[in-house]
This record gives C-alpha cells, structure tokens and sequence, in this order.
C-alpha cells in the first residue's frame, strides 16, 4: 500500500524515479523496491524524505489512494491557517475576514461586470 502510494503521488507530480531519488536522497533502487513493495516498512526517516520531495503530508504516503486527496488538500489548508496566523489574524477573526471575501467576490461580480465594456450587463 505504502509503495503504491508513492508511485501514483509521484506520478502525479510529474517526477521520475530518478527525479525522485535526487531530490529525496534515497537511491533509486531503494525507492524502486519501495514502490514494488519488496520494502514493505520503510522507515519513518524513509518515508519523511520521500513526503518531503513530493511536498505532501506523510500521511499521504500511509492511507489509502481514495483518501490522498483529503490529505493533500488538509496540507494546503494547513499552511494557508499558518500563513494567517504569522500575519497576526486571530481564530475568532475569520468569520470577519470570511464576510470581507464575499463582499469583495460581490463586488467583484456586480460592479466590475458594469465597468467591462464587453459586459452584457447595463
């Protein structure tokens, strides 16, 4: 399961198992038994440096495929939360700032369409 993981998340992002080798420092024998399943339990290093080069959460590299997606996304929204939190935007602030994207996606919508001269819109 391990292995398969690997190899469709690397096929996804486009990288050989070569590519993958250099940017994870593992051989690319290792990784090849790895994603064949000759290794069944890599390490938790192993599996650190692989999640690492393919930038996803190493728990994409341990769940079922059906469920990679969830977790890749969780990754994104995660680093989106720390971004947020560095630029000082408190948890209780988010429903504020969340009505404040709505209002400029309104206006984005109504306002802007009136100023487009290809617009249908009068």
């Amino acid at each position: 399961m391990i292995g398969k993981n690997i190899s469709e998340l690397r096929r996804r992002k486009g990288l050989s198992l070569s590519e993958l080798s250099e940017r994870s420092g593992i051989s690319k024998s290792y990784l090849s038994n790895i994603e064949r399943d000759v290794h069944k339990n890599p390490s938790i290093q192993i599996l650190e440096k692989i999640s690492d080069a393919l930038d996803v959460d190493i728990r994409a590299l341990l769940i079922n495929g059906h469920r990679t997606e969830k977790v890749l996304h969780d990754k994104e929204l995660y680093e989106f939360v720390e971004e947020l939190k560095k630029t000082g935007i408190k948890k209780e602030q988010i429903h504020d700032y969340k009505q404040l994207i709505e209002f400029i996606n309104w206006q984005i919508e109504n306002i802007g369409a009136k100023n487009d001269p290809k617009s249908k819109n009068p």
